[in-house]
């Protein structure tokens, strides 16, 4: 309870300054601890990967709404990316529900490799004019950001803030329409893992489908509270220097989930 206390506080302060669910910090360390509490390594990944997306659930709607209260979010373009997020998001967990755990987290420390990278290098656009694109761009691009952001149980920060950047929208606003975005889609993919989940007889009480109820509570009690305070931050400060070390992180703790699962 103290690991999912501490981790919901953590997660809520990186989903407030980033924009993004925390999925690829929680997904490998709930991994680590559902390992150490025994749980068959057939099941972990997709324990973490269920737990982790709703989680995101509290967490993001915690950050959108901070962010809101700022005018960092636009909602034109959440109007016109977040059908095809849902879907994509319900379809995902469905894919991961037959993947085994092994190649699940191999699948998660590759992207998140790329992410890092990419995040590492990444620029701001903050000059930048807006040029929106179509309507039926958007439904497909959100369909895809749903879709892999399901499979690997992140809320979609970090293919949604360089998506709406590159369309020219503000890196803050960018931040706090990816985490409007990251409600919605984390909705959609935490129903896919309950369901796929409940034919699962090997699972505890403590288990809704893939989601473990104890890790959900207490990682959405305190991200909820925690996520205002990332929010502040990063309207404080510039998220540039903060953004290139927090990049480093996932990477590393999706190195040490493979290496745990093979050993485990």
């Amino acid at each position: 309870m103290l690991f999912f206390s501490a981790l919901g506080s953590f997660v809520g302060i990186v989903a407030g300054m980033f924009g993004i669910g925390g999925g690829g910090i929680m997904v490998p360390i709930l991994a680590w601890i559902f390992l150490k509490k025994g749980i068959s390594p057939d099941l972990i990944m997709h324990l973490a990967l269920g737990s982790s997306m709703a989680s995101i659930i509290v967490t993001t709607f915690s950050s959108f709404n901070a962010h809101n209260k700022r005018n960092s979010v636009h909602w034109g373009l959440f109007k016109m990316i977040v059908p095809g997020v849902i879907i994509g998001a319900f379809l995902g967990s469905f894919v991961a529900s037959k993947i085994s755990s092994i190649y699940l987290a191999i699948l998660f420390s590759v992207f998140m490799f790329y992410s890092s990278i990419r995040m590492f290098f990444s620029k701001n656009s903050l000059d930048n004019k807006e040029h929106i694109l179509p309507n039926i761009v958007q439904l497909f691009s959100g369909g895809f950001i749903g879709l892999v952001s399901a499979i690997i149980s992140i809320g979609g920060g970090i293919l949604t803030v360089p998506y709406l950047t590159w369309q020219g929208v503000d890196v803050k606003k960018a931040i706090g329409t990816s985490s409007a975005v990251g409600f919605a889609l984390s909705i959609g993919g935490a129903i896919g893992y309950v369901f796929n989940g409940l034919s699962i007889t090997t699972l505890s009480d403590y288990n809704l489908g893939y989601v473990n109820l104890v890790a959900f509570f207490f990682i959405s009690f305190f991200s909820y509270f925690t996520a205002p305070l990332g929010v502040k931050l990063i309207h404080k400060i510039p998220s540039k220097n903060v953004k290139k070390i927090f990049a480093l992180l996932p990477f590393v703790l999706s190195i040490k989930m493979v290496l745990e699962l093979i050993k485990g």
